[in-house]
């Protein structure tokens, strides 16, 4: 399964796949490329014997993943899937893979970057992370995981705030919510997100697997929502209103969507 990436940096460190996001330049926001090559290497990584954990990771300090890169999204992003973008499989990689992927958190993790943290087995943050949603701001929400899984994780009244108000929690706020495991020094984020990839592999890997799937099976439903929803938002980003948050964003303006009101 060798494949040459160009958005994305694959690494094995002591029985751990690492998968880095290496578009600093772009605050690690991804484009369709992007995801099909996390999806490779997440199936890559998942499906080999050798491999007992997977680390999600963004490259240099700014920031995780800041989710999808408004300069390839004018309507439709500029990849495939239903939106120009393989979400549905980027999400259902990571759940259905028979291993923990932990996201390293070591900056900001906002939009779609927060919806992978939501979804990874486990969060580990640097105290510099920063956390939060965007899609009302820029035009755009995520109508599945993004949104009904992460009442899960964090409650419906928490998840309903950080979708409605789009505001930034801190490290310490992210862990007090239940979206992160834990938060550490910055300097200390690989050798806590090391450790943590250790323990995992003193364990029995059919064991962890089975667990994985039976904690999946409770919000397996939600992939339905997800596929349905994604249809939804490709109509949605067809829309004037839609294009208004993406113009307003590249042209660091506030988007003036009450004309736009139902």
């Amino acid at each position: 399964m060798d494949r040459n990436y160009q958005d994305i940096l694959y690494e094995v460190r002591n029985g751990a796949a690492w998968i880095t996001i290496n578009r600093p330049d772009k605050m690690n926001a991804f484009r369709g490329q992007t995801c099909d090559e996390l999806i490779h290497a997440i199936n890559r990584a998942g499906y080999d014997r050798e491999i007992g954990a997977i680390v999600l990771a963004g490259a240099g300090d700014r920031a995780f993943c800041t989710g999808g890169d408004q300069s390839a999204h004018e309507g439709q992003y500029d990849g495939r899937g239903t939106i120009g973008l393989p979400m549905e499989e980027l999400h259902a990689a990571i759940r259905d893979v028979p291993k923990p992927v932990i996201a390293r958190v070591q900056g900001y993790a906002i939009g779609g970057g927060n919806v992978l943290c939501t979804i990874c087995d486990f969060t580990i943050a640097s105290e510099k992370a920063v956390f939060g949603q965007v899609g009302p701001k820029v035009g755009s929400v995520d109508p599945g995981y993004g949104t009904a899984f992460l009442a899960r994780v964090v409650g419906e009244k928490k998840a309903r705030e950080i979708w409605y108000l789009c505001r930034r929690y801190s490290a310490a706020e992210a862990l007090a919510m239940g979206l992160v495991n834990t938060v550490v020094a910055h300097d200390q984020l690989d050798a806590e997100v090391q450790k943590w990839c250790d323990e995992i592999m003193e364990k029995s890997p059919t064991a962890l697997a089975i667990a994985k799937r039976s904690f999946n099976m409770d919000t397996a439903h939600q992939a339905g929502i997800a596929g349905m929803g994604m249809y939804a938002l490709k109509l949605y980003y067809d829309t004037e209103e839609s294009r208004e948050g993406v113009q307003a964003f590249l042209e660091k303006r506030k988007p003036q969507f009450r004309k736009y009101s139902k």
